[in-house]
Parts: structure tokens; C-alpha cells; sequence
């Protein structure tokens, strides 16, 4: 009897756990496709730049004041709605960073380089650092020391996504090995929402680099 019930018990517990599981792994999953839509951008960019950075701008201004309400306790029709969707554990209660970097670390990538090492910051940014947390959530076993949880799994995956996009790219090989080893090396770094700003300037910064070796 007690043993039956410690087994049900048990039963119920694991639901419970895998339940929080698939959870998570859905808001991640949203999350990470808004994340690799930034990919889209470059492609606008080269259509319309400045319209298109104008348009940036006014969508973070949208969400930090959508934001600022919601932490309020004023919910803003569809923005607060997406953003409760998408937010992590770490972003209850509080700001939620992770929009408002990406947007910013977008802009800032547009501004500062040229179309081309721009474009593959910011894929780099989409791609890289979008499927590293996507994967190693989802398949990561091995955590790497001192990374704040980063895995072998979702490192690998950073490598290739940033290697293969930058060879879409440019079509060099060596340019895409090294913004993709410089790429997975920050994203190594536990540096939170603020990889969205570091990532696409320092990986826009090796490619400019290789560019004018």
C-alpha cells in the first residue's frame, strides 16, 4: 500500500517536472524565433536604411515605455502580452532587458560598420547566439565551468551557426572561422541580455578586421 502510494507519488512529481520542462522549452523556443528573426534586418537595411533604423528606434522607445507601464501594473495590448510570454524565470518582476538590448544592439551594429561585416553581426547576433541557448537547453548535458550554466552543446551549435552564416555571407572560409571562434568564445561569457549588445559589435569587428587585412 505505502509502496504504491510513494510510486504514485513519484509518478506525479516527474509529471510535474517534465510539465515545467515543455514549458520552458516552448517559451524559449518563442523566444528564440523572435531572437532569429533580427536576421530579416540586414535585408531591410539594404532596402531602406534609414526608414528602416528610424523604425527600430521607435519600436524600443514603444517597448521600454510598454515596459516601464507593465512594471507599473499597467498592461500595454499585445506588447506586455508578448513580453509575459517570452520572459524568463530571472526577468519576473522586474524590466525585461532581453528586447530592449537586441533592438539596441541592432541598431548600434547598423550604425557603427559598414553593410557587410554589419550584416554578419547581426546574424551572428540572430543565429549564434539564438540556436547556442535554444540547443543547449534542449540537448545540453556537459556545462562548461565558470559560464554560468553555458553547454558543450549549445557552444558547438553558436560555432556552426555563426560559421555557416558567415560564409553565406562573404564565401571566405577564414573570415567565418574566425568571427565564429571570436563569436562562440564571448558567448562563453556570462553576460546575460547584455550578449546582445556585445556579440553582433565584436563579431562586426573581427569581419571589418579580416576585411581590411
Amino acid at each position: 500500500m505505502l509502496r504504491q502510494l510513494y510510486d504514485r507519488l513519484l509518478c506525479y512529481q516527474d509529471g510535474i517536472q517534465a510539465k515545467k520542462r515543455m514549458n520552458m522549452l516552448i517559451k524559449e523556443l518563442f523566444r528564440k524565433v523572435i531572437h532569429m528573426c533580427t536576421a530579416f534586418v540586414p535585408l531591410f537595411l539594404s532596402i531602406a536604411y534609414y526608414p528602416v533604423m528610424v523604425l527600430l528606434a521607435l519600436v524600443l522607445l514603444l517597448y521600454c515605455v510598454a515596459e516601464t507601464l507593465r512594471c507599473k501594473g499597467y498592461s500595454v495590448p499585445v506588447i506586455s502580452s508578448i513580453t509575459m510570454v517570452a520572459a524568463r524565470k530571472r526577468d519576473e518582476n522586474r524590466f525585461v532587458l532581453g528586447p530592449a538590448t537586441l533592438a539596441v544592439g541592432v541598431l548600434l551594429t547598423a550604425a557603427l560598420f559598414p553593410s557587410q561585416p554589419a550584416a554578419i553581426g547581426i546574424c551572428a547576433l540572430a543565429f549564434g547566439d539564438g540556436l547556442a541557448s535554444l540547443v543547449g537547453k534542449c540537448f545540453g548535458r556537459i556545462r562548461i565551468p565558470f559560464t554560468g550554466g553555458k553547454t558543450v552543446a549549445g557552444s558547438l551549435a553558436c560555432f556552426t551557426a555563426i560559421f555557416c552564416s558567415t560564409v553565406v555571407l562573404t564565401g571566405n572560409p577564414k573570415v567565418a572561422l574566425g568571427c565564429a571562434l571570436v563569436g562562440m568564445a564571448f558567448e562563453l561569457l556570462p553576460l546575460k541580455d547584455l550578449d546582445n549588445l556585445v556579440i553582433p559589435i565584436v563579431i562586426a569587428s573581427v569581419c571589418q578586421f579580416y576585411f581590411h587585412v
